[in-house]
């Protein structure tokens, strides 16, 4: 199941300063990001063994999400938000503002054997 965690941030004069030690519960094998998004959606899918942690590093996006049990929705807005994705969670990322970079934080390197694009029957 999706689960969205605060990522621990220092904030001074400076500015902010936010950290990634230990907050995914993965090894990364590969970082992606999704970014000058018009109205599309991204995603629509789900994977066999992939965990991934998605954070909106800038601008705002959402990310509904569905695991077969229970359909969530999720607002990306701000650099210290993390949504955990589990592999059976089916989601869609849509609404991304102008200027939204979404990174994406993955477990396994990419394969196209592991997405399974047919959603849930209630998504």
């Amino acid at each position: 199941m999706a689960k969205l965690i605060h990522i621990k941030t220092f904030k001074d004069d400076r500015g902010s300063l936010t950290v990634l030690d230990d907050v995914v519960p993965f090894q990364i094998k590969r970082l992606f990001y999704i970014y000058s998004v018009d109205n599309s959606s991204r995603g629509g899918h789900r994977h066999h063994t992939t965990e991934q942690a998605a954070i909106c590093i800038q601008g705002s996006c959402q990310i509904s999400n569905h695991n077969s049990k229970i359909t969530e929705e999720f607002v990306l807005d701000s650099p210290d938000k993390c949504l955990l994705l589990m592999p059976e969670d089916w989601h869609v990322m849509h609404s991304f503002s102008p200027d939204a970079i979404l990174l994406v934080l993955a477990s396994t390197s990419f394969d196209p054997k592991d997405y399974i694009y047919e959603p849930y029957d209630a998504i």
